[in-house]
């Protein structure tokens, strides 16, 4: 096995990546929400990859990898899509112009994302069929790859987008931050004001999504740059889609040097994305008041110790919920 270490990164990813999934889900963040699942969903498909297809390139399981590969070009698109909804968000609840948000503009506002952070995805996954050249490759070690008819076509539908996106959300968090040094004097009683969060909530979000693009941005930049010196010409529709039915198997044997260092660094871009988010919301305020109330119910309901009578303070204290 050349990468051992392959299964036991993607399901620990896939395992922290659900660290921080209770409170955004109780604070209903569309966005964040949506690259928790996306992030999770790669990662059980690396880990499950990396198993099966271990010292081998065998046809195993068609079925899952037609499912997977989709899934792989709609996570290219979701990640930049759902950091853009963030940034375009906070710019917004930051800015003078910003009024408090209603219940339905916050729905109205739900409902733009989800279709930004699964749709858009989804339109893309159909899309991918006009630059695919057959069924999908499958990678010694590595497991089910999309299959994409290097061309001008593929790089504008699946790596320009993303990088549009990313730039984009670049933009809106630099217009966040400046919004930020502007007002600081007043910046935390207008976001409690605006969107129930705190500054540091607030700079958090911003600085995970500027870290999850600048790191995308460079993933995606480096695959635009290998695929760039081996672009082909587009010779129409029936002759791309000839023999789509193929399922092209890669022994790493077979494989130059180079393709092997270029897919394991494109492999490294779901987990170092998991592991970013993960740092940035797993061990702030919120995760740590969420593993002392996990810790309380074991106690309380799995070993029946009597929770310890709070103290006049602690009863008077109370936290800002997440609203945004």
């Amino acid at each position: 096995m050349h990468h051992p270490e392959f299964p036991t990164i993607a399901f620990l990813c896939a395992t922290l990546i659900l660290l921080p999934l209770p409170w955004h889900w109780r604070a209903a963040n569309v966005a964040t929400l949506s690259i928790i699942v996306w992030l999770f969903v790669l990662n059980v498909i690396y880990g499950v990859d990396a198993v099966i297809w271990a010292n081998n390139a065998e046809i195993v399981i068609p079925v899952w990898c037609d499912i997977t590969t989709k899934i792989i070009v709609g996570g290219n698109f979701a990640l930049p899509a759902a950091c853009l909804c963030i940034c375009i968000h906070l710019e917004q609840v930051s800015s003078l112009r910003a009024a408090r948000t209603t219940l339905p503009e916050k729905r109205r506002r739900q409902i733009i994302e989800a279709l930004m952070c699964f749709g858009l995805p989804a339109v893309f996954m159909a899309l991918h069929y006009i630059v695919q050249g057959h069924r999908f490759d499958i990678i010694e070690d590595f497991g089910c790859r999309p299959a994409i008819y290097a061309s001008v076509p593929a790089l504008i539908l699946m790596w320009v987008v993303p990088l549009f996106l990313a730039t984009l959300a670049l933009g809106f968090a630099g217009c966040a931050l400046m919004h930020f040094i502007q007002r600081r004097a007043s910046f935390a009683k207008h976001l409690n004001s605006q969107a129930g969060l705190t500054t540091a909530r607030y700079l958090r979000l911003i600085m995970m999504a500027v870290v999850e693009m600048v790191i995308g941005i460079a993933f995606t930049g480096y695959t635009v740059w290998f695929n760039s010196a081996n672009l082909q010409s587009w010779t129409g529709w029936a002759d791309v889609h000839w023999h789509f039915s193929q399922i092209a198997q890669y022994p790493t044997i077979l494989l130059p040097q180079m393709f092997l260092r270029t897919y394991t660094v494109l492999w490294w871009m779901v987990p170092v994305a998991t592991l970013t988010f993960v740092a940035f919301f797993a061990f702030g305020e919120d995760a740590v008041n969420e593993y002392k109330a996990c810790f309380s119910w074991i106690a309380s309901k799995i070993l029946r110790l009597k929770p310890r009578r709070p103290s006049a303070k602690s009863r008077h204290t109370s936290s800002l919920p997440v609203a945004w």
